[in-house]
């Protein structure tokens, strides 16, 4: 991207964004650094000082956890981020939401989110891009403002979404977003459809955006096709860089991949950044504490490509009497497979039918334990295994699956930035890490939600990229 010479910025960053939990903040670091824009993911808000050691930043992150906070704990956590990203004076700064748009008055809430950030960045329109169809195989689309996920190839209207309609926290009962959001903040919610980003009715899709904005506090945009996403991107950059304050704006990914569609279409930015050769077949460690079916299928494939595989005792992990004993077996048994060569997988789960799932929950009841307690003590021992584990060992690349441990495994080895390495599945990156601690500074290390890549992901982890052998 062209440098901005318009500004006293020492450093030019364009674009800013806040991602309300860890795996989907690397799925934008991804799909900005793959498309051109330098981008520097971080665990706590930057300053300038923090970013000398960084080279050509067009695009910082700060990966956040209020997916899961309640308004009174975004009350206390955004603000404080959100004015200090403010400070780098971006073209835009991005509330980077799940591409399901799970949330709900009380949790999660994207509303509530709009709230505060309008407050910090003084923004008097804020452009919401939810559908992503490159996000393939499981494309989101946006049509008369009404949210569609792909799932194994059949594509479901949110509401009727065999897992988001169900959801235990964040149910989605109604797949207009303008009615789900009206839950969750007053602001006046507008659209610019179908119709309007083909100008069949307008005439233009920027005079249909222009007259939207005019009645609209927040404007959601269609979106079904690639060509549809494009034109959304030059309607929010465009927008984002003739104010003269930082625009706010929400979305998932798929507001990263319409900005830099328009950004590659008009010149502005590389089509593509070239990623690292990275070595193959080397020894890795996996560390698992996701339940998901697709985690399981991951399982499954690498028990039968040559990973050894330790089942981690989820009911000893909670039990803080002998959980020390529990972790040092988990430690000592992924020493002895890598002393011989081998890749290692450890995991607390194998799919949601997994029986230890309930013992688990049967003990935490002994326990006196609640579900909240249950995830921090899981995730705080299994990134205990994971930094015990490399700090005996030569290993130089891991993969932490699940969203929840991948929050607890990164702290656990004083992480404190990401780059982008090269990919894997889309929001599930090889990264490189930046840490406070010299055994950890460089490690190569992939962060991914439970629901993220093929059945053959950890291998891919593994051998860099690209399967050892494969043709």
């Amino acid at each position: 991207m062209e440098p901005d010479t318009t500004d006293e910025r020492s450093i030019d960053v364009h674009l800013t964004f806040y991602g309300d939990d860890l795996t989907g903040s690397t799925d934008v670091m991804e799909s900005l650094a793959l498309n051109g824009m330098q981008t520097v993911l971080f665990f706590e808000p930057p300053t300038e000082e923090d970013l000398e050691a960084f080279e050509n930043v067009d695009a910082i992150g700060v990966a956040g956890t209020s997916r899961s906070m309640t308004p009174a704990e975004m009350d206390e956590a955004l603000p404080p981020v959100f004015e200090q990203l403010r400070q780098f004076d971006s073209e835009l700064f991005h509330y980077k939401v799940c591409s399901t748009f799970d949330s709900a008055p009380d949790v999660g809430s994207i509303g509530h989110a709009i709230d505060l950030g309008t407050n910090v960045f003084a923004s008097s329109t804020v452009p919401i891009v939810v559908a992503a169809p490159d996000l393939h195989p499981r494309g989101r689309y946006v049509a008369f403002g009404n949210l569609f996920a792909t799932v194994d190839g059949e594509t479901y209207r949110l509401d009727r979404h065999p897992t988001m309609k169900d959801h235990p926290v964040t149910p989605m009962e109604e797949a207009d977003l303008r009615e789900h959001l009206a839950e969750q903040t007053a602001k006046d919610i507008g659209l610019v459809d179908l119709l309007d980003i083909e100008g069949a009715e307008s005439g233009s899709p920027r005079d249909a955006f222009t007259t939207i904005r005019d009645d609209a506090d927040v404007v959601f945009f269609d979106t079904v096709a690639e060509e549809h996403q494009s034109t959304v991107g030059e309607l929010v950059w465009e927008y984002c860089v003739s104010r003269p304050e930082t625009v706010f704006t929400v979305g998932s990914s798929g507001l990263e991949y319409a900005i830099t569609d328009y950004l590659q279409a008009t010149g502005d930015l590389a089509e593509t950044r070239s990623t690292e050769t990275l070595p193959q077949e080397i020894p890795t460690v996996i560390v698992s504490g996701s339940a998901s079916p697709v985690t399981a299928e991951q399982i499954d494939w690498a028990l039968e490509h040559g990973f050894d595989g330790h089942r981690l005792d989820s009911t000893r992990l909670i039990d803080d009497a002998v959980a020390g004993d529990e972790r040092q077996a988990a430690v000592q048994a992924a020493i002895e497979s890598i002393d011989a060569g081998r890749s290692v997988i450890l995991y607390s789960a194998r799919g949601p039918n997994d029986e230890r799932i309930a013992e688990t929950e049967k003990r935490a009841a002994e326990l006196q334990l609640d579900e909240t307690a249950i995830g921090s003590r899981l995730g705080r021992e299994q990134g205990a295994i994971l930094r015990e584990v490399l700090e005996r060992t030569t290993v130089d690349r891991v993969c932490v699956a699940g969203g929840d441990t991948s929050g607890y495994a990164a702290p656990a080895l004083d992480v404190y930035a990401l780059e982008l390495l090269t990919p894997l599945a889309p929001g599930g990156p090889l990264c490189r890490a930046s840490s406070e601690d010299d055994r950890f500074d460089g490690l190569e290390i992939a962060l991914k939600g439970g629901q993220v890549g093929q059945a053959d992901y950890f291998g891919l982890v593994r051998d860099g990229g690209e399967l050892a052998g494969a043709e």
